[in-house]
């Protein structure tokens, strides 16, 4: 009887050291996954919201970082038109690349505001300015092969801020960069918020930011009011 005492305990032993190592496959496939979906919480949201109530095609779209994405209130800025909020975290335009379907081509809009590219160049992998033309060309490729051509595409201009007051210099060169490529292409449009967020000397201005320095406050949004104002469709 000892012998097959011992070949259960072994059977045993086995099917657990089994199941810990389908385990630790499994928590490694999803870690995975997780890492290849950034910001896939935010974009579940964007989905569960939309099968509760899709937003009507025709809506002027604002997709981007998390300068679009704490506007919170961006609808009580510009009344009267339809506002469709499509920020996400600190997204790249790789990210928008990525999550293109989900966040701009299903809800067909009539106009589309961009703000991305600043994160590209502020992120761990550091992109030039270059790059981060280069993949803003990509996004936009995207969008007119997937949309009608006369939609506008309106870039807004990578900001100014005073936690990446280093970057400004990279930050102006893509800038300059984007606008040239957007003045060759159709329906299209670069709005140039980062002068206005400039004091007379040249420096950022202090007053316009929350705590973090990077993300705006009432008064940054004001700026960026202002200019998008007069470009909405009606």
């Amino acid at each position: 009887m000892l012998p097959n005492l011992k070949k259960s305990k072994m059977k045993k032993i086995k099917y657990f050291f089994a199941i810990n190592v389908a385990l630790v496959l499994l928590f490694c496939a999803s870690s995975l996954v997780s890492n290849a979906q950034p910001f896939k919480a935010e974009i579940d949201a964007f989905k569960k919201a939309d099968s509760i109530a899709m937003p009507a095609a025709g809506s002027i779209l604002f997709v981007g970082s998390s300068s679009f994405n704490y506007w919170k209130d961006i609808k009580n800025y510009f009344p009267g038109y339809p506002i469709l909020n499509r920020g996400f975290g600190g997204s790249t335009l790789n990210d928008l690349i990525f999550y293109a379907n989900e966040t701009i081509l299903k809800y067909n809009p009539k106009q589309i505001y961009i703000y991305c590219g600043e994160n590209d160049i502020a992120d761990k992998d550091k992109a030039s300015p270059e790059i981060t033309l280069d993949r803003f060309k990509t996004l936009f490729a995207v969008i007119r092969n997937n949309l009608p051509s006369t939609i506008p595409i309106v870039f807004v201009s990578i900001k100014p801020s005073i936690s990446r007051w280093s970057l400004e210099d990279k930050f102006v060169v893509a800038n300059d960069l984007i606008k040239t490529f957007l003045a060759a292409q159709p329906n299209t449009q670069f709005l140039d918020t980062h002068s206005a967020m400039l004091s007379s000397n040249g420096m950022v201005l202090q007053d316009i930011f929350i705590k973090d320095n990077l993300h705006m406050n009432a008064k940054g949004y004001v700026i960026w009011q202002k200019i998008i104002a007069p470009t909405l469709l009606p």
